[in-house]
C-alpha cells in the first residue's frame, strides 16, 4: 500500500510514516515509479509503535523489543515482563521524585534555600 493509505489507515501523518521509515522502524520497497510500497502488516506495527510509545517505551526500545518479540512464541508473556519492567523503573523515578519534592518543600520553608541541607 502506499504512504497515503497506510497514514490514513494508522492515523499518523505521511511525515510520521516517513520518520519511521528514516529511523529504521519500518520498511517500505521502492516500486519502479519511486513510490513506497507498504506492506499490510505495517498497520498493525504502526499501531503496536503507537500504543507502545503510549506506554512510555523509546523508539529504541521499540525497535529492539520488535525484533526480539517477532513471530517469539513467547511473545505475551516476554511482552508482559517488559511492562513489569516499565512500571519498576516508573516506581523508582516516583521515589527519587518524591524526595526532590519533599526536599524543594524543607527548602523552600527555610531562610536560606541554597544551604546545605
Amino acid at each position: 500500500m502506499r504512504i497515503g493509505e497506510l497514514a490514513e489507515r494508522t492515523g499518523l501523518s505521511r511525515d510520521t510514516v516517513r520518520f519511521y521509515e528514516r529511523t529504521g522502524l519500518l520498511t517500505a520497497r521502492r516500486l519502479p515509479n519511486g513510490y513506497r510500497d507498504f506492506p499490510p502488516e505495517a498497520v498493525p506495527w504502526l499501531r503496536y509503535v503507537r500504543t507502545a510509545q503510549a506506554l512510555g517505551f523509546s523508539l529504541a526500545e521499540i525497535a529492539r523489543t520488535g525484533a526480539e518479540l517477532d513471530g517469539a512464541p513467547d511473545a505475551a508473556e516476554r511482552l508482559s515482563e517488559l511492562l513489569r519492567q516499565k512500571i519498576a523503573l516508573i516506581d523508582e523515578r516516583t521515589a527519587e521524585l518524591a524526595a526532590l519534592r519533599a526536599d524543594l518543600v524543607e527548602r523552600a520553608a527555610s531562610g536560606c534555600p541554597l544551604a546545605p541541607s
